[in-house]
């Protein structure tokens, strides 16, 4: 296919700007209270004694540990692309990877008791927001033996996201956010506002026999931060890094929340039977016109043929909508057995090469530079949707105390979705168990 070089070079300035909207990303967590956690004695010695082994000269080879193997997490739709990695891995360096199944969101509060007690997976790979929590735990060695690379390698925002307090710790895989995916053969021209879905689903749902205009993953507080920030609603002030100030249910978050309530009208379904696999089988059935995804649904869909197209999210009240924007990377566990093994596989997993293949079977966006500007990437229509939606998005906040707010903010979307809880209400509580919660952070 020949390349429109035009177009091509608009891409790769469309991707740097995505690096520029993600810069603010690392710097949260510069002032938060990581010094003052107080991880056990026991959490801290192994950071320590692994980043002495690895202090070796740039011009050296890291050497492996004698007899090692490893254990990495993954999520479950991306275990067969990560399993083609590990075999890779063990045929240059004959270490054995076993791979099991942990969705990524979910791995650094596994880790938090799986990893002092000697039974969590030797690689990680997990969302940037978490690294703050991560990191005050004890949790992460530094990318240290490989920083160099890393810094070269990948944009300046996903190192940024990696990084905590002027330390790098991970090794980012993939930048990322969500948009508004169409099926051409059931809505040609995808709908600019949410009451447009409104007025199409009138005559497009049929619910008793699962027929639907529009869903997503409609109790996961990833999607449905969208709703609140764009009206005014945001997380925490002054870019993300102050957590005394939440905006979670201040008077745009609730008039973003009763938008949100409003859609139930056209999707009446429990939050929580909205999933990832339940929305894909209705996609590729031709049953669900609209899908609020990210670029890790790409490669599936089009390998099921669906005639698709990507575009920017709604709008609500005629404001572009934001939504939330993040790194994934890897990142090595302090308490690993073979903390070598570990950092040369997390390097391994992330280079360009990797990184396109990640795209290519995934629709993951590289972090890497080379791997970004590369015309198998910018060639892609699909992407311009993405990128569209990505110039409005917010990167999540990586301080430690992000990690409260998932939880509160999950129940209260859920309660104004299944119970008909007043928006205000619900936010309001919400908002008052973060803040409880954020007093134990230090």
């Amino acid at each position: 296919m020949k390349v429109n070089t035009k177009k091509t070079l608009s891409m790769i300035s469309a991707l740097s700007l995505m690096a520029a909207a993600l810069a603010a990303c690392g710097g949260n967590g510069s002032n938060s209270g990581g010094d003052n956690a107080s991880p056990s004695a026991s959490a801290a010695s192994p950071s320590a004694s692994a980043s002495a082994t690895a202090s070796a000269s740039a011009d050296d080879e890291l050497k492996p540990e004698d007899g090692a193997s490893l254990i990495v997490w993954e999520s479950k739709e991306f275990r067969p692309r990560m399993e083609t990695i590990a075999k890779a891995f063990t045929d240059k360096y004959g270490i054995p990877v076993k791979v099991e199944e942990v969705n990524e969101p979910d791995q650094i509060n596994k880790l938090m008791n799986d990893g002092p007690a000697g039974v969590g997976a030797d690689v990680v790979i997990f969302p940037h927001d978490n690294l703050g929590k991560a990191v005050a735990a004890g949790l992460l060695l530094p990318n240290d033996y490989f920083a160099d690379d890393t810094k070269t390698e990948n944009s300046e925002a996903s190192v940024k996201a990696f990084t905590f307090k002027d330390e790098l710790y991970g090794y980012p895989r993939s930048v990322e956010t969500y948009a508004l995916f169409y099926n051409k053969d059931l809505i040609p021209n995808p709908p600019k506002s949410y009451d447009e879905i409104i007025e199409f689903a009138k005559t497009f749902n049929d619910t008793k026999n699962q027929k639907y205009a529009l869903m997503w993953e409609i109790s996961n507080f990833y999607y449905a931060y969208s709703f609140l920030a764009t009206p005014g609603g945001y997380v925490f002030g002054q870019n993300g890094s102050d957590a005394a100030d939440i905006g979670l249910n201040n008077e745009g978050a609730v008039k973003g929340a009763t938008v949100y309530k409003q859609l139930k009208s056209i999707l009446p379904m429990k939050s929580g039977d909205a999933t990832f696999d339940v929305k894909k089988g209705l996609f590729t059935s031709n049953k669900l016109a609209l899908d609020i995804n990210g670029p890790w649904a790409i490669a599936d869909l089009k390998k099921a043929g669906v005639n698709f197209g990507i575009a920017p999210l709604p709008t609500i009240d005629g404001k572009p909508n934001v939504s939330f924007s993040g790194v994934k990377g890897y990142a090595v566990n302090a308490f690993s057995k073979y903390p070598n093994a570990g950092r040369l596989f997390a390097h391994f997993a992330s280079t360009k090469e990797n990184q396109l293949a990640d795209f290519k079977e995934l629709g993951f966006l590289p972090s890497n530079n080379e791997a970004a500007s590369d015309s198998t990437v910018t060639s892609d229509p699909l992407i311009v949707g993405i990128l569209e939606q990505f110039k409005n998005s917010y990167p999540m906040p990586a301080i430690p105390e992000m990690g409260n707010v998932w939880g509160p903010g999950q129940a209260a979307m859920a309660d104004i979705w299944d119970k008909g809880t007043d928006p205000k209400a619900a936010l309001d509580n919400a908002v008052k168990q973060i803040q409880e919660a954020n007093k134990a952070v230090k």
